[in-house]
């Protein structure tokens, strides 16, 4: 299966509403990210286990580590989660910068560092997420 495959059996197998919500949120993140590279993780680790949520990469960037080394991995995240979705913001340094910025105009969610978790998409300012993700895209692009 490839990547698109297992990301539309990803978003068709969750309940509804929130169904419909992820594929929206992942139409939107392709709007603002056309030709990204897109990414799929399971969740499970090398031996199968579960480990985390599955999750939606967006686009690449560097991650570089204090010993030298680096690895790539997506700068835009997008998954289901128990209480509704989460759309992760990666790369940025600055830890408060998300809600300092975002999170007074984003809706009902609640902002982390590098996560903004909703319970539906019609709790937020769809047109905020969407300047937090170009944000966010824009940070990242420019430390590579």
């Amino acid at each position: 299966m490839n990547i698109q495959e297992e990301i539309k059996k990803y978003i068709t197998s969750q309940p509804e509403p929130k169904r419909n919500d992820m594929q929206e949120l992942h139409q939107s993140i392709l709007q603002v990210m056309p030709k990204c590279k897109l990414w799929f993780l399971d969740g499970k680790d090398s031996k199968g286990k579960t480990v985390s949520n599955p999750n939606i990469g967006y686009g690449s960037y560097t991650i570089k580590y204090a010993d030298g080394t680096t690895r790539e991995f997506y700068q835009i995240g997008l998954s289901a989660n128990t209480t509704g979705i989460s759309v992760y913001i990666l790369g940025i340094e600055d830890k408060k910068y998300l809600a300092q910025t975002y999170g007074k105009n984003l809706g009902k969610a609640s902002v982390t560092g590098y996560c903004i978790k909703f319970k539906t998409i019609k709790d937020l300012n769809i047109n905020i997420l969407q300047a937090a993700i170009q944000d966010g895209v824009e940070i990242t692009g420019k430390s590579n």
